[in-house]
């Protein structure tokens, strides 16, 4: 539980300090793209604290190009 409080904090403060600069005009995108990636981030971190299972984007890239590997396989070997 302290792990979690300790996460968000940390998130809480690095969104202090950049959200004023990222507020100006012109940085509506980025702004965005912050706070995406910042809850995105705060959100892994805190299911790893909390021992959830997280599963490996190469299982997922694997999956992904298996069927092109077994079609290919035979005419490589």
């Amino acid at each position: 539980m302290w792990g979690v409080f300790g996460i968000l904090l940390v998130g809480v403060f690095l969104a202090c300090l950049e959200v004023p600069l990222l507020r100006r005009p012109g940085y509506r995108k980025d702004l965005i793209v912050f706070s995406i990636l910042l809850i995105f981030g705060i959100s892994l971190a805190c299911a790893k604290v909390l021992n959830a299972p997280i599963p490996n984007p190469g299982d997922w890239i694997a999956a992904l190009f298996r069927p092109l590997s077994d079609a290919f396989s035979p005419l490589l070997h």
